[in-house]
């Protein structure tokens, strides 16, 4: 059972994008996330994630495993 406001369950709205870190804005919460991100070789760009995007996180330990 998951608890309630888990991170998981709420959409967010992109604030800004750097090469290396997100920063989002819970729609319901107004809690500010910053994630990091752990691949240099890959950055982000605000053509992927625009300001004002919605965006659902996804909890990585749900996926099955290889």
């Amino acid at each position: 059972m998951k608890p309630k406001g888990d991170v998981f369950d709420e959409k967010y709205r992109v604030i800004a994008v750097e090469s290396q870190c997100l920063t989002i804005r819970g729609v319901r919460s107004g809690k500010v996330l910053t994630i990091v991100n752990p691949d240099p070789e890959t950055p982000l760009s605000a053509a992927e994630y625009p300001p004002g995007k919605l965006i659902k996180l996804s909890d990585p330990s749900a996926a099955p495993l290889n």
